[in-house]
This record gives structure tokens, sequence and C-alpha cells, in this order.
């Protein structure tokens, strides 16, 4: 099974985290090619080689008009609440919702040649939401990565904040240049295709960052919003090491945080950060192979020919509530041409005398087979997703090149039922609500 793994003992930001993603491809510069040709106005993604306490490894710049943006101004964002006096110096005439690439463009020049201080210049998730849908050539499970990304970056600050996501606007040129890291990393994770991401702990680092708002601890609070549940720690470098760009980013591919698992490494990347430390300040990424999951199962089964439906019914209820992995009936003919069926139940080998117990008290049979087996299985996993209606459970199988994906039925049941949707509907409006495939 392909895995991606990822060092981020010196924190992550999402040009970290793109440059570690473009060491694994086998023609980097091809593909930053196809990063400039994907339609983001004014933007140049450069590769740079860059070197770390003595590690090689890649940057990846970004350039807007020409300009490269500074590490604080493209990693935070800024909401913006207070009451706007007069007309945005950006308006046009027109008044239709959606400008076109060009004038996205102008705006982004006259903001460049007139600066950041003077505070009006700024875009909403609306804006950002416009130019990936209607302007950005991406794979639609790209497009809808990079919206999931942002919204999860919204909703952070809104916590944060407490303030409406509504609220929330970003710095528009320095959104520009998060934006195409954000972009360039789920492209590059679509691209790679791996079967499951994990990560290492997170180092955030220690002190404070200066940002849109003043001095903020570190992590920054819409760093630690997003890492909530993620195992994280500090340190005695004085830096940001992990920014909410790259926060968001992680919390949105990686499946599983700890130690590296056991793999064989095909490719190994090292993206490097701008600033220079004692450790070699980088996202190391390993693309390996994982061996497949097996276990071994035991298979029990017994002839019934004495029983009615309801009581078989009864007992397949009493064996996978008591733990049986898989529990089913299958007809077959006895002596004296007499109606009957198999009852079959897998279990794990610590379960077996649980399973025989309840096989002897809710079934007729006089005696029970059993067979040892050994099964290939996919990675699962069950998570829960936020949506408007509660939490709803989502299966995800991965493995073998395959991935799978289904919302639990009894909470899309409880969705329509309460709300008198059909289940696809309900389907459909929780994939828009959260990005995910339902």
């Amino acid at each position: 099974m392909k895995t991606l793994y990822l060092d981020c003992s010196m924190g992550a930001a999402g040009d970290m985290l793109a440059a570690a993603l473009l060491e694994l491809l086998p023609d980097p510069a091809g593909f930053v090619e196809r990063l400039n040709a994907l339609g983001l106005p004014g933007v140049e993604y450069r590769l740079e080689p860059s070197v770390k306490c003595g590690i090689a490894g890649t940057h990846v710049t970004v350039l807007v008009r020409g300009a490269e943006e500074g590490e604080a101004a493209h990693e935070h964002i800024h909401e913006h609440t207070h009451a706007h006096e007069h007309e945005h110096p950006h308006e046009h005439e027109h008044g239709h919702e959606h400008e076109h690439i060009h004038e996205h463009e102008h705006e982004y020049e006259h903001t460049l040649e007139h600066g950041h201080d003077h505070g009006h210049s700024h875009t909403g998730p609306g804006r950002i939401a416009h130019l990936v849908k209607d302007h950005l050539a991406l794979p639609e499970k790209v497009r809808a990565d990079v919206l999931a990304v942002y919204k999860l970056l919204a909703e952070a600050e809104s916590r944060v904040h407490g303030v409406s996501v509504e609220e929330i606007h970003f710095h528009e040129v320095g959104t520009l240049d998060a934006l195409a890291d954000v972009t360039a990393v789920c492209l590059l994770m679509h691209e790679l295709a791996p079967a499951e991401v994990t990560a290492s702990p997170v180092h955030v680092g220690s002190g404070t960052v200066r940002c849109a708002h003043g001095i903020l601890p570190v992590p920054a609070p819409a760093t630690a919003e997003l890492l909530r549940g993620v195992p994280i720690y500090g340190g005695e470098i004085q830096s940001e090491l992990c920014t909410p760009t790259g926060a968001a980013l992680l919390r949105r591919f990686v499946t599983r945080f700890g130690p590296m698992p056991a793999l064989r490494p095909l490719a190994i990347g090292y993206g490097m950060g701008r600033k220079d430390f004692p450790r070699a300040n980088c996202v190391r990424a390993v693309l390996g192979e994982t061996e497949a999951r097996t276990d071994e199962v035991l298979e029990l089964s017994c002839n019934l020919d004495d029983m009615t439906g309801e009581d078989l019914g009864f007992a397949l209820e009493r064996l996978l509530d008591g733990g049986a992995l898989d529990a089913w009936t299958v007809p077959i003919t006895m002596k004296k041409s007499r109606p009957a069926v198999t009852l079959r139940v897998l279990c794990r080998p610590a379960d077996r005398e649980a399973m025989l117990g309840l096989l002897f008290r809710h079934t007729a049979t006089l005696g029970v087979r059993e067979t040892g087996c050994r099964r290939t299985v996919l990675d699962r996993k069950t998570e829960l997703l936020d949506t408007p209606w509660g939490p709803v459970r989502r299966k995800r199988a991965e493995g073998f090149g395959v991935r799978r994906e289904k919302l639990e039925y009894e909470d899309l049941a409880r969705v329509a039922r309460e709300t008198g949707m059909s289940l696809a509907e309900v389907r459909d409006l929780i994939r828009e609500e959260t990005g995910h495939e339902a």
C-alpha cells in the first residue's frame, strides 16, 4: 500500500510541504510548469535549491507580479470587522458579482503598487471560491480539497475572533500567495495519490509571532485551533514553526499522527523553509510501500434444519452484537431432502469462546465446525464529519491503489427523517457542505 509520511519535527508551512512533495516526483520542473499554467493571476512558481545544516533540498518561491510576499503576510489570515466608511477602492461599475480574470489581475497589481498598509485591500471566502471554481484548471477532487482547506482556515479564524465566517477577510495579495501554496499541495497529493498519509507529532515552536492583529503567542491562535486533537509540542526554538496554512493542510490530508510506520521508502523529499536554525529547517516527506494488513480469523459454522426464520434472525443479531466480524446464512439441502441453512460466523480467535457460547445458546445446533483463516483487508477507519445536521460518520477504506468512502446509513437515515429529505439529497448536501465524497 502506497503510504506518505510527513516528518514535521520542524513544523509545517504551505511552501515547505509543497517543496517536499515536489521532490517526490520524477520531474519536479515539469510539474512546476503545470502549476504556472493553472491560471492564478500574476502568480509564478519557482524552484530553488536550498541547503540546511548540510542537507540539500528544495524551496518553493511564489512570486506575485514579480514580488515575493513576506513570511508573516502570506501565512496569516486577517479578519476585518470594522465598518467601511467609504467604497472599496477596487469596485467596478458594472457591479456583477463575479469579475473576470483580468479584473482580478488589476486588483492584485493595484494592491502591490500601493502596499499593504492602507488597510482596505481584503478579500473574503467568496472571492477565493470564485477564483478556485471559475478560473483554475484543476481536477474536481483537487478543487474540492482547496476549498476544504480554506473552509478549515476560515472556520478556525471565526472561532478565534468570535465572528461569523462571512465576516472573515483575507489580505488580498498575501492570500494569493497562500492560495498558490495550498493549490500546489492539493494538486501534488492528487498526483502522488497515497493510500494513506501519516505524520509525526507537530513541532509548533515557541515564543511570539507578529501578525495583522499584533503580537501573538506561538502557536498562533488559528494554528492552535486547527491542531485541536493533533499531538503537538514546543521547544527551545523561538519561532513560529507551524503556520495556519500548514496546519490546515495537515488537518485535511493526514489520517494518523504518530511514529513513522514500517515501510519500504521509494522516494524522499526535503522541503526547506526560509529561516536558518541549529536544526535543519525542513519538512521531510517519505513515500513508500507498507505491507498489506492481514490478520487471523476463525470461521465457525453449523447446519440448522429445525429453526424458524424469526429464531435464526435473532441468533444473527445476538452474534453480531456479541462481537462477530460477520454472520450470515446459506441455504442448503440436508438428508432426506430437508431444506436447511448453514449459519456461518467470522470472528477473531480471542472471541472464539464467546461466539461458541452464543451459538449453542441461541441455535439448536449440537456441534460447531471451525476453520482458521488468514484474510487481507483494506485499512479502514471511521471519522466524524461535522454537518449542519449534526455529526455524521464516514467510513473509509484504502489500500492496493483503491480508496472507498461511505457515509453511515443510520446517520443518513436520521438526517433524512428529521428533515424530510431523501437519502440521495442528504448525501449530496453533505458532500457540498464538507467537501468530502459521500
